[in-house]
């Protein structure tokens, strides 16, 4: 029981430091065009460093799942993550901004 203990104090002090880090990789944006029937997303953003982009740019994401794109529309401000796969960028997850 001690080292279950110990084991899961030590993932939850892992998972606590790797979670700034998940959010500095966050990008900044702007909605351009949301289109939920194909599951894609307009964004101008600012560099993305996680992605290799040094400049900005307005480019369209798959987004990972269509109902991420739920209350999103054109203008608002985001703050998102995404990868590179072979087939385009994906947006992982997304935060509306204030």
């Amino acid at each position: 029981m001690k080292t279950f203990t110990q084991l899961s104090t030590a993932a939850a002090l892992a998972l606590a430091l790797l979670t700034p880090a998940l959010a500095a990789d966050a990008i900044s944006g702007d909605v351009k065009k949301v289109d939920e029937a194909n599951a894609k997303i307009t964004l101008h953003h600012g560099p993305a460093k996680s992605l290799g982009m040094d400049e900005a740019m307005t480019m369209v994401y798959r987004v990972k799942d269509a109902a991420m794109l739920k209350g999103l529309k054109a203008g608002d401000k985001v703050k998102f993550e995404a990868i590179e796969e072979p087939s385009g960028y994906t947006v992982t997850e997304i935060e509306k901004g204030k």
